[in-house]
Order: structure tokens, then C-alpha cells, then sequence
């Protein structure tokens, strides 16, 4: 592929988006530049405070549990209170809390401080998903969640780089970093995005707004294709968290330095900054079952290839495999969220969507952590293998209807397709595919 068609798809993936998605995207940029918290916390707690390595994975874990409580509550206040206040309240509670981390040096109020930036930074999510759904047309969705998504990765990868050749200032001056560039994030929210929670329905007749139906978490986990797809997106999330944990073990397993791990593992963020756009080109406008399907199943690819695996180019290798099913799985699943969810309870679906991250955030670690210990590495990889195809099955097998409705996206139901949708979903919502078998 010659440079002047790279750029050519490159300005084919960023063009036609509204400016206020771009205003949202330097936010997010802005945001992840400065996020220094979570990646030099275990060792600001151990290095610095003295703490032992069990204390600092605890705390971890506690940010993990709050994104659980974080994530719901996030979408609530979204879909009542609004996009941009839920935004802007949210990141400056997140920055309190890394400015905190610079002063507090307890264990109770570390612990107390790194919970409540778990519920902050988790309940911003849906806000910023949900404002991505109102204000991009549905044939783009998929698109901007992935520039989104890039974003995101670009400022992790400048934090990291920034913050290992900063380091010598010390950690505390990191988060402090880390609070301004949070703040900074929530002031270009404030200045620059509109609010985009739609406007409440009208009866064509009378003119009085429409009372919408109250929706509960447990009534987004009643609509039965949503709810699979949060089930199928669990298992996929446990699969893609245990490398964190599994991958370090098992290189050391094998003789590696922590050099070696730090360089394979550098490679997720290169793949990611350096070919998310072509991804994005490649799969645009394909089928979003087809799509979760093969994420799964590179996801199955690549960690269960890690068994196998014996030198650091090796290792590197299931990393690029697994990247390539994240670069794929992460938009597509967020575009098949706002797809399913009801226009004016976006938010709670997506807040239910991230609190299946949020929960195999808290559990992958410790679970991978157990089975290394116990039954050994090879468990690990060959289990993340069978869970991605059990996932990679239930996607093209209990999604596919749900979600490929609309593959000609952008073009107005004739009647006839409308008639046929009815019809899938209420299929879709019959016991008979409800469940999901894990």
C-alpha cells in the first residue's frame, strides 16, 4: 500500500464527523496525556510508601470495584441529568482525586481515595458514549468510536513515555500533572460541547411532552439481545484483561526480565497508535456480528498462543494478535450498544455495557493471578482460548439477527423492513433466545 493511498484512507476514516465529536475527542486526548494515576500507582505505593506488592494490588482492585458502582451511576445521571454535566462533574471529581493521591500517604486513605477514582473515572464513560450516539449518524457510530478509542490510546502512549522520562520528579508531581490535565479535560467539555440528551417527545396533537418509560438497570437487562451481548462482552473482557496479570507470570516463568515483558507489552499500544485507522478502514461498514466474531476469536488466537510461546519475539507476536481483536472488538461494541439502546436510555445501557468491564476489570486479575499459581500459565491461555470461541459462538449465533438488521445503515426502512424488524426483535425477546450458555 503506497503512502498516498494510506493517506487517502486516513482522511476517508477522520472526514465528515461533526466538529463537537473533535471537540470530544481532545478531550478525550487531553485526559489520557495526563493519566499518570493508574499507571505508576503500584509503584508509587510499593518504591515510594513503602507498602507491600499485595497492599498495591489491592488498591488496584478497589479501583476496579468502584468503576462496578461507577459505571451504572454514570449512566443514570446521563440519561437525567445530562451529557455534559455528568461529563464535567465526573472529571473534576477525578481530578480531586489524583491531586488527593499527592497529599494522602495512609493506607486507609489511599484506599478510600483510589475507590472513589474508580466510580469517577468509570461513570464518565457513558456520558461520553452516549454523547458519540447523539450526535454521530448511525452509519458513522462505529467509525467515531474507534477514532475515539485512538484518542485514547495516542495520550495513554505520550503518558507513559512522559512519565517514565519525568519520574525523576517524583510521583507526586505526576498526579498533580495528572489532576491539571483532568481538569483541562473538563474545561474543554464545558467550553466547547453542546449538550445533546435529546429533547423530550411531543404529542403531535396536544404538544405536551410524552412521559418516556422509567428504565431501571434491571429493565436494560430484560431486553434479551442487549443482555446477551453484555454477557458475550464479559467473556470477552475476561479474556483480554488476564494477559495484565498472566502475561508478566509467565515471562518470568521462562527466564525474561521485567525489560523483556515491558517491551512485549509496549507492542499493544504501538499496534494501536500506529494502525487503529487502518483498521478502522478495513472494517468499515462490515457486518458487526461478523466483526465481534473474529475479535473473539483473535482474542482466542492470541492468548491461547502464549502457551506455546518461549522467547520475547514470540510473546510479542500473540500481543499483535490479541491488539488486532481489541482495535476490532472495542468500537464495534459500543456501536452495537447505542444500535440496541432505546434513544432516551443511551445512557444507562452503555453505564450496563461498562460495568461488564468494570466487573472483569476486578475479577481477571485475581482469577489469573489464582490459576497461575495453582494449576500453572498453560491453564490460563488454553482456558482464555476455549472462553474467546465460546464467545466468538455466541456472537454469530445469538447476535447476528439483532445486530445486522440495518447493514445498508443510513437508508430509511421501507415498509416491508420495517415489518421484518418488528418481527426480529420480538423474536429476539422470546425465552428461546434469552440466555446464553457460557
Amino acid at each position: 500500500m503506497s503512502i498516498a493511498s494510506l493517506r487517502r484512507s486516513a482522511r476517508a476514516t477522520v472526514s465528515g464527523l461533526p466538529g463537537g465529536f473533535w471537540w470530544l475527542w481532545l478531550s478525550t486526548l487531553v485526559n489520557r496525556t495526563g493519566a499518570f494515576v493508574l499507571t505508576f500507582l503500584s509503584l508509587f505505593l510499593t518504591q515510594e510508601l513503602g507498602y507491600s506488592a499485595w497492599y498495591a494490588g489491592l488498591v488496584v482492585a478497589l479501583h476496579g470495584l468502584g468503576g462496578v458502582a461507577g459505571s451504572p451511576l454514570g449512566g443514570m445521571l446521563t440519561d437525567k441529568w445530562g451529557r455534559r454535566p455528568t461529563m464535567v462533574t465526573m472529571h473534576l471529581a477525578g481530578a480531586a482525586c489524583a491531586a488527593a493521591l499527592a497529599l494522602v500517604s495512609s493506607a486507609w486513605g489511599i484506599a478510600v481515595v483510589v475507590l472513589l477514582m474508580g466510580v469517577a473515572m468509570q461513570a464518565v464513560r457513558p456520558s461520553i458514549n452516549a454523547t458519540i450516539a447523539d450526535m454521530v449518524p448511525e452509519s458513522d457510530l462505529r467509525r467515531a468510536y474507534a477514532l475515539n478509542y485512538w484518542a485514547l490510546n495516542l495520550g495513554f502512549a505520550v503518558a507513559a513515555f512522559g512519565g517514565g522520562a519525568a519520574i525523576f520528579l517524583g510521583y507526586r508531581t505526576l498526579f498533580v500533572v495528572d489532576a491539571v490535565a483532568t481538569t483541562l479535560c473538563a474545561l474543554i467539555v464545558f467550553l466547547r460541547l453542546p449538550e445533546t440528551r435529546p429533547e423530550a417527545r411531543r404529542d403531535t396533537a396536544t404538544g405536551k411532552v410524552v412521559e418516556e418509560d422509567r428504565v431501571s438497570v434491571i429493565d436494560v437487562l430484560r431486553d434479551a439481545p442487549f443482555r446477551t451481548l453484555v454477557l458475550l462482552n464479559l467473556l470477552v473482557c475476561l479474556v483480554f484483561t488476564a494477559p495484565w496479570v498472566g502475561l508478566p507470570l509467565t515471562m518470568a516463568a521462562e527466564g525474561l526480565s521485567t525489560g523483556a515483558y515491558g517491551a512485549v507489552i509496549a507492542v499493544n499500544g504501538v499496534v494501536i497508535v500506529g494502525f487503529q485507522l487502518l483498521v478502522n478502514k478495513v472494517t468499515d461498514k462490515r457486518s458487526p456480528a461478523m466483526l465481534l466474531t473474529v475479535s473473539s476469536l483473535l482474542f482466542a488466537f492470541g492468548t491461547g498462543a502464549t502457551a506455546l510461546a518461549g522467547s520475547p519475539v514470540a510473546f510479542a507476536a500473540t500481543v499483535v494478535v490479541w491488539t488486532i481483536g481489541e482495535m476490532v472488538h472495542v468500537p464495534t461494541n459500543a456501536a452495537a450498544t447505542a444500535k440496541l439502546a432505546p434513544e432516551h436510555a443511551r445512557g444507562r445501557y452503555q453505564g450496563v455495557m461498562g460495568m461488564s468491564w468494570a466487573v472483569a476489570g476486578f475479577v481477571a486479575p485475581i482469577l489469573a493471578g489464582w490459576v497461575v499459581d495453582g494449576p500453572g500459565p498453560d491453564v490460563l491461555w488454553i482456558s482464555c482460548a476455549v472462553i474467546g470461541c465460546i464467545a466468538a459462538l455466541g456472537y454469530t449465533t445469538r447476535l447476528r439477527k439483532a445486530l445486522d438488521l440495518d447493514l445498508d445503515l443510513g437508508e430509511p426502512d421501507t415498509p416491508a423492513t420495517a415489518d421484518t424488524k418488528d418481527a426480529d426483535t420480538k423474536d429476539a425477546d422470546t425465552p428461546a433466545s434469552s440466555s446464553v450458555t457460557a
